[in-house]
């Protein structure tokens, strides 16, 4: 399942549990995990892209070890909500890891620009905000939509 809606995915996931946030890039795939209860995200591992084959299998690999049972995936809107060429990529790469969790897909449009001012207010250096911004952001978009989750 590859859903929009944050009603529809909690229909697919009866039994709650373990959510995995994914905000995708070219060269990274940033990562969060949140808890059973769907109270809190946080950063986990950044995956460092490859072919998409080995891409899938750390994916699926962290998510085992994890026990994740849904994933939620930053898509990259345009200002105006309209898709755009990235939005299309990682609409690609939901339907080709479906077959790992129920996915959520979730507009992700200011959560870079959300945590990179935080970052700037804690006096980051910029080799540093490189190296978390990812994993972060993940954590932005999945603690949005698990706040989304257990609202509705």
């Amino acid at each position: 399942m590859i859903t929009l809606s944050a009603e529809e995915f909690r229909g697919g996931l009866p039994n709650g549990g373990r959510l995995i946030g994914l905000d995708l890039g070219t060269k990274t795939i940033g990562t969060a995990l949140c808890d059973a209860g769907w109270s809190f995200a946080s950063p986990a591992t950044l995956i460092k892209r490859r072919k998409f084959t080995q891409d899938k299998l750390a994916l699926s690999e962290l998510m085992v070890a994890q026990q994740v049972t849904g994933i939620v995936l930053g898509l990259p809107l345009n200002l105006d909500g309209t898709e755009s060429p990235r939005s299309q990529s990682t609409r690609a790469f939901a339907r080709n890891i479906a077959d790992l969790a129920p996915i959520l897909l979730w507009d992700e449009r200011w959560s870079t620009v959300a945590v990179e001012r935080v970052m700037i207010e804690q006096d980051m250096s910029r080799a540093k905000r490189a190296e978390r911004i990812d994993n972060l952001a993940a954590a932005h978009i999945l603690q949005a939509a698990i706040d989304a989750l257990v609202r509705e």
